[in-house]
């Protein structure tokens, strides 16, 4: 474990802050908290039936700030990278974007996962997210795999792997406990040489 959090570190000395000219991927701050808590409200309906239960203080500031502290305490340590997405220029919150269940080792693989404000859906957004976070976990990160977990009627969730090069791999059966039931999952998947990223070899 200490290996693979000092590898990691050493390529890591500064928080990611990915940006193209419309879009940004960055770490949660404290100061993103009325945005993020407008954002998540009014989406509630919206994103309800693809994640799991919220609790009842989910929305609070206190809870906020402990996510945020967690975060940057899981992209320390290595294990993941939680990203809030932001539009260019003006620094609107859209949604979110995290890699996680990063695996060193003989795995090199890690889990993404994404959100998007209801406002702010079928816009391409979160396909311009992944332009950016795609290449990230590949060069950067050095990872050799991006796995993504979709219920299998998410169909806009699964044009978007598939327009952005994932492949479909099998039926994870009763993955993940959303909206108060465990559901099925499609496995996607995507590998380091299909996106022209590099390899990470064991050293």
């Amino acid at each position: 474990m200490g290996r693979s959090v000092f590898r990691f570190l050493s390529r890591q000395p500064d928080k990611p802050d990915l940006a193209s000219e419309f879009h940004r991927l960055r770490l949660a701050r404290y100061s993103d908290f009325e945005q993020w808590h407008a954002l998540r409200s009014e989406s509630r309906s919206f994103l309800q039936p693809w994640e799991p239960s919220w609790r009842p203080d989910d929305l609070t500031e206190r809870a906020f700030r402990a996510r945020v502290l967690r975060n940057e305490q899981e992209y320390y340590a290595g294990l993941a990278v939680p990203l809030f997405l932001f539009s260019r220029p003006d620094d609107t919150l859209l949604g979110g974007l995290t890699i996680g269940l990063i695996r060193r080792g003989a795995s090199q693989s890690c889990m993404i996962g994404y959100w998007m404000g209801e406002r702010h859906a079928g816009h391409g957004h979160m396909f311009a997210a992944l332009q950016l976070a795609i290449p990230y976990i590949f060069r950067v990160l050095e990872l050799h795999r991006i796995e993504a977990a979709c219920i299998p009627d998410n169909q806009k969730s699964i044009r978007l792997l598939e327009r952005t090069g994932f492949q479909r791999e099998g039926l994870l059966r009763e993955y993940l406990k959303i909206n108060g039931q465990w559901r099925d999952h499609a496995l996607y998947s995507r590998l380091a040489e299909t996106a022209g990223g590099n390899r990470d070899k064991e050293r």
